[in-house]
């Protein structure tokens, strides 16, 4: 164990090998306090800490088997390439809980992959959440390219930016979109769009092996809308419109058809459309997102889903 003047730090290593002994090595909390040399109580403590500091990093791997039945009813009906379904937590009120864990995996297998692949990845809060469930890696091999800027039109950067994290993680070599989500005319998306290092970016995405997207929905509480790249105008415009969801700044009605004009005249994104011939995997659940991925599903943007139980449920009602 650590001696106090360790600080901060000491107390961090502490958790880990606890967290190891707990999750990894079978220990009970009795053996990890008696190899530790501490109470129970702080053992306990220790391996709580552990988990809230992201020190260890869970996942379920049993298949449960309603999860797998739901999984297959939904490749069946929208004609998927790859679905996974996470259990639901009722009371739980996270849009991300197992669904990130269950992506990370998915992206963990491209990666762990010897032959070089081409991964797009999104942007927002539910691809941060995946990317901070990948554990960390030696990729070089691989190449990460952005579907979607991160900068709103004065400049000023998202929060929820994926793309530097995720390399940062598993040093592989990434191709950002280093544009705007939206640019501020569609002279200016057009112009920003035909500059060398945007086309050879452009180009990769269309190599890509599998792809990554969080699926946001158009409503209230609009991701685009709360992080500042929409106005509550053009917000309330795309509601007006048939707008139900977006992927990448891309916004879309319950058909899956692209709004005409609008905001979609000025995403300066990748271009969006069917995915019928690409692993495009959509990451979404609650119920703020079923009228965004009935939409996604129904025109086949997305090839791919990541979604819970109840999520799935919803989405084999007639």
């Amino acid at each position: 164990m650590a001696k106090n003047g360790d600080g901060e730090s000491g107390r961090l290593d502490d958790a880990a090998r606890a967290g190891w002994l707990y999750y990894v090595a079978g220990n009970t909390q009795d053996q990890i306090a008696k190899k530790l040399g501490v109470s129970r109580q702080s053992a306990q403590r220790l391996v709580s800490l552990a988990l809230s500091e992201r020190l260890i990093k869970v996942r379920l791997d049993h298949p449960i088997a309603r999860c797998m039945e739901l999984a297959a009813m939904l490749r069946q009906r929208y004609d998927l390439r790859y679905c996974e379904v996470a259990p639901s937590d009722p009371a739980s009120n996270s849009a991300t809980l197992g669904i990130a864990q269950i992506a990370a995996a998915e992206m963990e297998r491209w990666l762990r992959r010897a032959d070089p692949v081409v991964i797009g990845i999104g942007t927002g809060r539910t691809m941060r959440a995946v990317a901070d469930q990948v554990p960390q890696m030696e990729c070089p091999q691989h190449r990460l390219v952005g579907l979607v800027g991160a900068t709103k039109i004065d400049g000023s950067a998202s929060f929820y930016d994926v793309i530097m994290r995720l390399s940062d993680t598993v040093r592989a070599p990434l191709y950002p979109m280093a544009l705007p989500v939206l640019a501020r005319t569609p002279g200016e998306r057009d112009l920003l769009s035909s500059l060398p290092a945007i086309r050879n970016v452009l180009a990769l995405v269309e190599q890509a092996d599998a792809t990554f997207v969080g699926v946001g929905s158009i409503g209230e509480n609009s991701p685009l809308l709360k992080d500042g790249f929409i106005s509550f105008d053009e917000n309330e415009a795309l509601r007006a419109a048939g707008a139900v969801g977006e992927i990448t700044g891309w916004a879309f009605d319950g058909r899956g058809r692209l709004i005409e004009g609008l905001t979609n005249e000025r995403v300066a994104s990748a271009p969006l459309r069917e995915a019928t011939k690409r692993l495009m995997i959509g990451v979404a659940m609650g119920p703020a997102r079923r009228g965004a991925l009935r939409g996604a599903l129904a025109g086949q943007l997305i090839s791919g889903l990541v979604t819970d139980e109840a999520t799935a449920e919803h989405l084999l009602r007639r």
